[in-house]
């Protein structure tokens, strides 16, 4: 069964930066658009951003517009989430998924393959 596996995060301060990786454990996503969605305690999970199987055309939610940015690398098999100034607000456990189609998903039901996530800690 495909997974995904993200990496990348850890304990940071407000205004630190981090950048997570997705790679999938088998056969590539080159043609499946990718998504970053974030869960904090207490909370239900949330969207993050979302990129095109091309990686050509990228959305984000508001709370990271201007932040964050999402990339793939199709060559390498990995989608990355570029995450500058970070905020206290941004601590929660990160999810890479994977679309069954190439356009752009901002709904988790819209994703059929998930990673077990990854933790990113912002103080204060």
């Amino acid at each position: 069964q495909v997974q995904l596996v993200e990496s990348g995060g850890g304990l940071v301060r407000a205004g630190d930066s981090l950048r997570l990786s997705c790679v999938p454990s088998a056969r590539t996503f080159r043609n499946y658009a990718m998504g970053w969605f974030r869960q904090a305690p207490g909370n239900e999970r949330e969207f993050v951003s979302s990129i095109t199987g091309s990686g050509i055309i990228t959305y984000y939610a508001d709370s990271v517009k201007g932040r964050f940015t999402i990339s793939r690398d199709n060559a390498k098999n990995t989608v990355y989430l570029q995450m500058n100034s970070l905020k206290p607000e941004d601590t929660a456990v990160y999810y890479c998924a994977q679309s069954s189609g190439s356009t752009i998903k901002i709904t988790s039901q819209d994703y059929n393959i998930w990673g077990k996530g990854t933790l990113v800690t912002v103080s204060s």
